[in-house]
């Protein structure tokens, strides 16, 4: 497998976590600077640590783990998107308002698990395919660090420009990406 070939893979696992983390941006306005790098970090951890799981347990979990990753995905970012949506449509305050709105250590863990267990069954496929794994799995996290640094900033521009509805859009867009995970 080429270089080319996992940076590619790479950008096509990151698209969940760059989704959520333009999410993150429109629902959480008044991040920390450390919450805000917190982002791109975890979901680069796992979304490298995840391949690395899925190569070393070969064969053993991947048809349980494809079995029920979507259904998995839909349930855990869909309660978080209709709490997002209920808080975005009951408090809709002022644009930028950011009164009992913080993004918690937890809320992020489960949103990175969430957006990683596909790389998961890609760490299978490299096992079967003779993949360099110490070579695939930083570079996938690099790449989803990445790509989720500058969705970050994306989301905070139509934050802006969506004013208090921007929690509800990144409810939606969570929503929608769990509903893609089960199609």
């Amino acid at each position: 497998m080429s270089l080319w070939d996992i940076l590619l893979i790479g950008l096509g696992l990151s698209m969940d976590a760059v989704a959520v983390s333009i999410s993150n941006a429109l629902a959480y306005p008044c991040l920390s600077r450390p919450r805000r790098l917190a982002i791109p970090a975890a979901f680069g951890l796992f979304q490298g640590l995840m391949p690395v799981l899925g190569f070393f347990a070969g064969s053993l979990f991947a048809s349980l783990i494809s079995r029920y990753a979507g259904i998995v995905t839909l349930a855990i970012l869909g309660v978080i998107g209709v709490g997002m949506i209920r808080e975005g449509v009951h408090c809709g305050g002022a644009a930028g308002d950011c009164a009992g709105k913080e993004l918690t250590f937890q809320v992020l863990l489960v949103q990175a698990v969430a957006t990683s267990i596909d790389a998961f069954a890609v760490g299978v496929s490299f096992c079967a395919g003779g993949a360099d794994i110490l070579l695939a799995a930083p570079l996938i996290a690099l790449v989803t660090f990445t790509c989720s640094l500058l969705a970050l900033q994306v989301g905070s521009r139509f934050g802006e420009m969506l004013g208090h509805r921007a929690e509800v859009f990144g409810g939606i867009i969570l929503i929608l990406i769990g509903v893609k995970a089960i199609l």
